[in-house]
């Protein structure tokens, strides 16, 4: 807790006074437009940036991370809240709080329990395509606030503001650093300037609205926002502790993996140790503080992370900074928001989970690995058809569900000596030779309930292409354990080689592997020998004179 305070130096502080400036100014719009997307009013999205940020410097351990709403998890709070309770009503504002107030405590607790090791459940392509799925969803529920009307109708000046907007944030995500570089400034303030855009934008749609006077030709603005520091809120509603659980469950893990995800990318790059667990506690923290804030569940945004990261943040002063300006926006005169017009937010909204939209890790997974892919479109899918809950959940089957069905088709090499050599290797991939009555067969993976069988069949097969086979060694060096199943299972193998005349050997058990097998009746049953190294059993079991063949495969 606050070992960075210890350690701080005062170089420093120029870079984390400069990040936490650009990141308050990128936070005014994006908390109030994903606030919109939880269902709150937009100064939520404020409340939801000032506490958190200051209690996640109090725990976090990342220097870069930027805590506070994010797309994803508010539409998560949406959807979670919407059986419940109506938007805008003070019971769903509630919920919102005792939602972030469950989900924080999953976090805290998971952190105190070291259970960060949970996140690793869920897989890259899965996580992608979790974020495809919600990213679309959430752009298509603002189409209507950006057109001023339900599509395919549209409301004239509101859908030429919204539009305008739109088509200003595309470009200068796509050329407005490049631009800026040409201008004369440096690659990474040229960067920062782009990621800006939005703030521009937003001052810009302001002032449009008050000097032509668009609110009063229907276009929608956010309205008066109550100025001053949120209130201490410790309201909560006791007939939905029960049924708001589950998405307090769903939406602490995806805050876990959405902020590790891009705190350990910005880690790597700065060479800084993530602290797992104290990274739960951590966002524990700063959704309990969303909470007694009155705002809703709240995690580290990729983008603004990178901002904070590219502005030169050093240490957790420069959210500490952000919080503190947020609070004095809040503090000042708040008039001039009233005029915010919702199609410009809705514009930063889709243009900001549009930008997360990425298709490289489709493209890599269907050249590798087709199951991987198949599930990223899956998760997606579950998202668009079923809801972003069923989306978390079928992710998490699927990334299950892969593993579980790799592990229980082991790869199995048939082994041959490299001629002149101790090395032995898969016949198929390189020129080998072979000792007839002796097959040397490598399993390449645990051995546990889910796979002994196919690994028993696949020995019995490779037997009956092998005739004169007397002398069958297991080369266990890819086996890091062998569960209950697994040892049943080759007990049985055991004594059914036997037989039929055909003894079992163990080559080049691992130490841990042997400890546990030596605790039970394996070993004392087992026909043939256990060998150090896949080298001693072929000299030992070629010395009774059998001829040398070559078997030669082809080298891949």
């Amino acid at each position: 807790m606050l070992a960075w305070v210890k350690n701080y130096r005062r170089a420093w502080l120029a870079g984390d006074l400069a990040a936490g400036a650009v990141v308050a100014m990128m936070m005014i719009p994006q908390g109030m437009a994903y606030a919109l997307v939880a269902g709150l009013p937009p100064v939520a999205g404020i409340y939801a940036s000032i506490l958190p940020l200051l209690l996640y410097a109090l725990f976090g351990t990342s220097s870069s991370q930027s805590v506070g709403p994010m797309a994803i998890i508010s539409l998560m709070t949406a959807s979670a809240l919407a059986p419940l309770a109506a938007p805008g009503t003070v019971v769903y504002a509630t919920l919102a709080g005792q939602l972030a107030l469950l989900s924080g405590v999953v976090l805290l607790a998971c952190g105190l329990l070291r259970l960060g090791f949970l996140a690793n459940f869920f897989s890259r392509p899965v996580m992608n395509g979790f974020t495809i799925g919600s990213s679309i969803l959430i752009a298509w529920d603002q189409l209507g606030t950006l057109l001023g009307a339900a599509p395919p109708h549209w409301h004239g000046p509101s859908a030429a503001l919204g539009l305008g907007a739109l088509a200003l944030l595309v470009l200068a995500r796509r050329h407005g650093s490049a631009l800026l570089r040409r201008c004369g400034l440096p690659p990474s303030a040229a960067d920062i300037g782009a990621r800006l855009a939005p703030m521009l934008v937003v001052l810009g749609a302001i002032a449009a609205v008050a000097l032509l006077g668009l609110d009063r030709m229907g276009v929608r603005v956010i309205g008066q926002v109550p100025a001053g520091l949120p209130h201490l809120n410790l309201a909560t509603s006791g007939a939905h502790w029960q049924l708001l659980l589950k998405p307090a469950l769903l939406i602490g893990f995806m805050c876990f993996l959405l902020s590790m995800s891009g705190a350990q990318a910005l880690a790597a790059k700065k060479g800084e140790k993530l602290l797992t667990n104290a990274e739960l506690v951590g966002l524990g923290a700063a959704n309990i503080g969303s909470f007694l804030s009155g705002a809703f569940p709240v995690t580290a945004s990729l983008s603004r992370s990178a901002v904070n990261f590219s502005a030169g943040a050093n240490s957790q002063l420069a959210g500490v900074v952000t919080a503190l300006l947020l609070g004095a926006a809040l503090v000042l005169p708040t008039g001039w928001l009233a005029l915010l017009p919702l199609p410009v937010l809705s514009a930063t909204i889709i243009v900001a989970v549009l930008g997360m939209l990425e298709s490289g890790t489709l493209r890599t997974a269907w050249r590798y690995d087709r199951a991987d892919a198949l599930a990223l479109l899956a998760t997606a899918g579950g998202v668009l058809l079923m809801g972003v809950e069923a989306g978390v959940v079928v992710g998490l089957l699927l990334s299950m569900g892969a593993m579980i069905w790799r592990e229980s088709r082991p790869h199995i090499a048939v082994l041959g000596r490299i001629a002149g050599t101790e090395h032995f290797r898969n016949v198929d991939r390189y020129d080998t030779e072979t000792r007839s009555g002796v097959l040397l067969l490598r399993v390449d993976a645990g051995l546990f309930f889910g796979n002994v069988e196919a690994v028993s069949a696949r020995a019995e097969e490779e037997l009956g292409q092998h005739e004169g086979v007397r002398e069958l060694v297991l080369v266990l060096s890819a086996v890091n354990a062998i569960d209950t199943s697994a040892l049943f299972g080759l007990l049985e193998l055991n004594a059914t080689l036997a037989q039929r005349g055909v003894r079992l050997h163990l080559a080049e058990v691992k130490g841990p592997v042997m400890d546990r097998l030596k605790q039970s009746t394996l070993l004392e049953r087992l026909s043939g020998q256990v060998f150090l190294s896949t080298a001693n059993a072929w000299h030992a079991l070629s010395s009774k004179g059998d001829d040398c063949q070559d078997s030669v495969g082809m080298a891949i």
